[in-house]
């Protein structure tokens, strides 16, 4: 299996961690040696409930009872697809209550900003520099990270960028701009929050020169941060909201969120705006809708701020120079991207799977299941302080 995976399958790196995996529960991925590795990475924020959290696995059962995939999205009426569209509006403050399905959050974020242009009538896209929204050649436009995208040029034109919480830049905005497109807290560039009133003067501005704001909810949003998405914490309102990842309980999806009247405007003029095969599959949506209600019904997003702050309490060490983040979306920055990268290695040997970030170097991924135990945090926390032990000996 491992040569074939490294002869058929595309890889992404050089080096892959090629863990052979037998099944997932809960907290815990088991590979085919029968290893227990406590995983604080959560397909990278993509499992909010764990690995096959039983309301999801029935939720999913069932739908594969009733039908699968029927019709291109937006023709046929499905309902996992319309009950996910209509909690998610109840959820979501005024006018946000209409929801586009896509099967991925790099789509969503592409649905978005062809929704900005359509209802501004302008080209021009503001991103933050060192942003990641996702692959595609249009969120690839939008990373503001040259090294990552300077091979697949020339790309959509008419982008600028400014920095993450710099006030002083918000002025780049300004009457020629269709949407402006940030992260809430920033993930690649290492776990970046908004400092106070950031983004409440980055959507007064929108407003003041008729910009759209568009807020990718992806890795924050479905609980990860305390709240349902993660702008909920800065009093505002986006005009979009983005989002993905955790939204599946660990199947494909993502989704952009906006007025109906702006949503309207990808229906005519011309029709077929924006189109999906497989976006809102009725499979995924039962399995959203599951993980949505979960998160609504339970006390796990409240915990996550409880867990954050055992989280930091217990990860102190001199290699440590910071713990970044909010909720249950932390990165440790090390001292240096040398003993962060020996620090995801040696976990993986060691039972407990940590990963990288994108851009920040030194930066050590933990965003575990928010259905993450108190005592499995203590002993994922306890094994990280132990490792760097021998590395500091080193």
């Amino acid at each position: 299996m491992l040569e074939d995976f490294f002869k058929h399958q595309a890889q992404t790196t050089p080096h892959p961690l090629a863990m052979q995996v037998q099944r997932a529960e809960g907290s815990y991925i088991y590979d085919t040696a029968g290893n227990a590795h406590l995983d604080f990475v959560a397909g990278v924020s993509a499992c909010s409930l764990g690995h096959r959290h039983p309301r999801v696995v029935s939720a999913v059962k069932k739908q594969l009872d009733s039908y699968l995939h029927v019709m291109v999205y937006g023709e046929y009426v499905q309902e996992p697809v319309v009950t996910l569209a209509k909690k998610l509006a109840e959820a979501l403050p005024d006018p946000l209550d209409t929801t586009y399905f896509t099967n991925s959050g790099t789509e969503a974020i592409e649905g978005a900003i062809k929704l900005a242009r359509r209802v501004t009538g302008r080209s021009e896209l503001i991103a933050a520099n060192k942003a990641y929204h996702g692959s595609t050649m249009g969120s690839l436009s939008l990373m503001g990270f040259e090294e990552r995208k300077s091979a697949f040029r020339p790309l959509i034109p008419d982008c600028r960028f400014i920095n993450f919480n710099h006030f002083d830049e918000l002025e780049k905005i300004t009457t020629k701009t269709a949407g402006v497109v940030v992260e809430t807290i920033q993930g690649g560039a290492g776990f970046i929050v908004p400092e106070k009133g950031y983004l409440k003067a980055l959507s007064a501005r929108c407003k003041e020169v008729g910009a759209l704001l568009i807020l990718d909810e992806i890795q924050p949003g479905f609980g990860r941060t305390g709240k349902l998405f993660g702008f909920m914490h800065y009093d505002l309102i986006p005009d979009i909201v983005v989002m993905g990842k955790g939204m599946g309980g660990g199947l494909p999806v993502g989704a952009f969120t906006a007025s109906a009247a702006q949503m309207k405007q990808l229906q005519d003029n011309p029709k077929l705006g924006h189109i999906t095969t497989f976006g809102g599959n009725p499979v995924i949506a039962a399995a959203a809708l599951a993980t949505l209600e979960e998160l609504q019904e339970s006390t796990l997003m409240a915990d996550t701020l409880k867990k954050e702050a055992l989280f930091r309490s217990l990860l102190k060490h001199p290699l440590i120079k910071e713990v970044r983040g909010k909720g249950l979306m932390l990165a440790l920055i090390m001292e240096s991207a040398e003993i962060a990268n020996t620090l995801v290695l040696e976990a993986q040997k060691a039972g407990l799977i940590l990963f990288w970030l994108l851009f920040e170097l030194k930066a050590v991924r933990i965003t575990p299941p928010l259905t993450v135990s108190e005592s499995e945090i203590r002993k994922g926390c306890q094994l990280i302080l132990d490792l760097l032990e021998k590395i500091d000996k080193k």
